[in-house]
């Protein structure tokens, strides 16, 4: 019999899940499509139905304790998906309470996708024995996790350390929160399209992305043709890298982490997105910050950093019921 939980990873595009043991290792992991489904009920369906299927082909007895979920605009408090800009379904979602009906006896509980990914780190990555740090999530959107002190931040509602919806541009691009100028919209692999595309309309130099439309183009594909030498792409990540540059350094003088994690899709271009981002934070930081904080790539050894997040929320959430 393997004791494990279920890891849940809520994207605007996937939803990726798996099973995870106490030691981190993820034992077996499947993943669908978020955005094919605007009823939140056959969404769900889909789910479970997928995750019973997982559980079969695992091929060993398996005694699944807790159920782990990491979601944009997941409140802890309460269980719920908030007004989640990225997904298809609107307002407030009780996730847990409708969730829990597939999983009765045992305990499920959700919150933030970075915040998932911050206890991931904490729990099997590069923070452990760190008590102050960040994770920023570069996906479809721009996610955040705040950890002072030992503890994630939450705030009084649930929802501290939103920094992909802190302003950057006054007016400036339309956010699907319903604001404008959002960092997010710069800094993500959605943002970083739009910055290459604004840059592919202002500037005539020839690029092998000219040809590929908005909807087909991808972060990976930026970065790919940007270690060919295409100068559009190298100058859409240095744009994208000085921006979450400054906003870092924004966040460095207000709760001094020792170290900030970047993990998600747009973070595996590299150093072509490490590289800018380090030198505007420290042309940007407080002088007492500086050369004290360092930005790396996540050391989860797993390719699934989110699923491993999600799956070390329950194992803690296990561990607090015990005490």
């Amino acid at each position: 019999m393997v004791d494990a939980v279920l890891g849940i990873d809520i994207g605007g595009t996937f939803t990726k899940f798996g099973i995870v043991d106490k030691n981190g290792q993820c034992l077996k992991d499947n993943f669908i499509n978020t955005d094919k489904y605007t009823d939140f009920d056959e969404f769900l369906d889909h789910l479970y139905k997928e995750i019973k299927d997982l559980i079969i082909s695992f091929g060993q007895e398996t005694n699944i304790m807790g159920v782990g979920i990491g979601a944009p605009n997941g409140n802890y408090y309460q269980g719920t998906i908030e007004h989640a800009p990225n997904l298809n379904w609107k307002g407030i979602v009780p996730f847990v309470e409708k969730f829990q009906k597939y999983f009765p006896n045992i305990p499920v509980v959700l919150t933030n996708d970075a915040n998932a990914a911050a206890i991931g780190e904490m729990i099997y990555g590069g923070a452990k024995n760190m008590n102050n740090f960040l994770v920023i999530t570069l996906g479809t959107g721009l996610g955040s996790g705040f950890v002072v002190g030992g503890n994630l931040a939450y705030g009084h509602d649930g929802f501290a350390g939103e920094l992909g919806h802190v302003n950057f541009e006054q007016d400036g691009r339309m956010c699907g929160c319903g604001k404008k100028g959002c960092l997010e919209t710069y800094v993500s692999a959605t943002g970083i399209k739009r910055t290459l595309f604004k840059l592919l309309a202002e500037r005539t130099e020839k690029s092998e992305l000219r040809d590929i439309c908005f909807n087909e183009l991808t972060s990976k594909m930026i970065s790919e043709a940007a270690l060919k030498g295409d100068s559009i792409a190298n100058e859409a990540f240095d744009i994208t890298g000085k921006i979450l540059g400054l906003k870092l350094a924004d966040a460095v003088a207000i709760t001094s982490p020792e170290a900030i994690f970047i993990v998600g899709g747009l973070a595996k271009a590299g150093e072509l997105i490490f590289k800018p981002t380090r030198e505007s934070m420290e042309n940007n930081l407080f002088p007492v910050f500086r050369g004290k904080v360092k930005i790396m790539p996540s050391k989860l050894i797993d390719t699934n950093v989110a699923v491993l997040g999600a799956s070390a929320l329950a194992w803690k959430e296990l561990s607090n019921h015990k005490k």
